[in-house]
């Protein structure tokens, strides 16, 4: 039986990102990350956050949310991989395999490589693909030819394909940790917020789903994607290609104030906005063990600021 969302006393802006073996906080004034090592000890490194000081376009609504998604996959990407260094697994790696080592040169070239390539197949499999396929059914039933069907055939395609790649990567030992630690992450921020001592013991019965979470963002883009297709006329496929590219930003900024609605206010409209992504938590966090709620903690304790109102939502 799932756990019921808590009574809240105060939702913070306090957020956070499971990384490999370890959680990162990010508070108004400071960010913190914890790792496992391998040794068995947590790992702290912190350092400050632009909080208050944050530059005006990514304080206005709608602009902020564009520049705040990057700013987000910037910081969570440069910790994901601060975090494998710190926990000794790719030590051990290269212990193993040091014949195979490659230059520092050729590896931030690869990763540039794996980047690009990255980005080329996410156009390919959530652009060019689902438009792709409704053109062939188009010419198989010509009625189906329709600016909205189109829309929702390839908004509930990108939908599927989404929550088929992440119900798959969940079956990996390693993402599956990952996913524990995104749990502990939710179980703490909860805990935070109802103003109870941050233990173990009171952290672990907590839910692990959270409405404020970078999964329920995703899913709500996919949303606002799907009904952003609906308004884009029939047009040249390669043209059209390009018009939803562009509207990536208008989608990403609408998404990111609904989730900002969702989790300040708490009324019928922002309950069925915030249930597809709290029903993808399902797959995205896993009820973590209490070494993963340590580090959590660990990680937390670094970033709530002295004055209770700075972090407020």
């Amino acid at each position: 039986m799932e756990k019921r969302q808590p009574d809240i006393i105060k939702k913070t802006s306090i957020g956070g990102q499971a990384l490999i073996e370890g959680i990162m906080m990010r508070g108004p004034e400071t960010t913190a990350m914890a790792v496992r090592h391998v040794s068995g000890k947590i790992i702290l490194e912190e350092w400050e956050t632009a909080g208050k000081n944050k530059p005006w376009y990514m304080r206005v609504p709608f602009v902020r949310g564009i520049f705040n998604f990057i700013d987000s996959l910037r910081i969570g990407y440069k910790c994901l991989m601060r975090s494998a260094e710190l926990s000794g697994l790719e030590e051990e790696e290269e212990e193993k395999d040091e014949k195979k080592s490659v230059s520092p040169k050729l590896m931030s070239f690869l990763m540039a490589l794996s980047a690009v390539l990255g980005v080329a197949v996410a156009v390919v499999l959530f652009v060019w693909l689902p438009a792709f396929l409704f053109r062939s059914l188009c010419k198989a039933v010509p009625s189906f030819n329709h600016a909205l069907l189109r829309g929702v055939f390839e908004g509930v395609f990108r939908i599927v394909l989404f929550v088929g790649y992440i119900a798959l990567v969940a079956q990996m030992k390693d993402i599956k940790r990952v996913f524990m630690y995104h749990g502990a992450e939710h179980k703490t921020i909860f805990c935070y917020e109802q103003g109870k001592p941050l233990t173990v013991e009171n952290i672990r019965p907590e839910c692990r789903f959270h409405p404020r979470c970078g999964t329920s963002f995703m899913i709500l883009m996919l949303l606002v994607g799907m009904i952003v297709s609906m308004l884009i006329p029939d047009m040249n496929s390669v043209l059209r290609t390009v018009v939803k590219i562009l509207t990536i930003p208008v989608v990403v900024g609408v998404g990111y104030e609904l989730i900002k609605l969702a989790g300040r206010r708490d009324n019928l409209f922002t309950r069925i906005i915030s249930a597809p992504g709290l029903w993808m938590q399902r797959l995205t966090t896993k009820e973590p063990d209490d070494s993963m709620i340590e580090c959590a903690i660990a990680a937390m304790e670094r970033v709530i600021p002295a004055d209770p109102e700075a972090d407020k939502w």
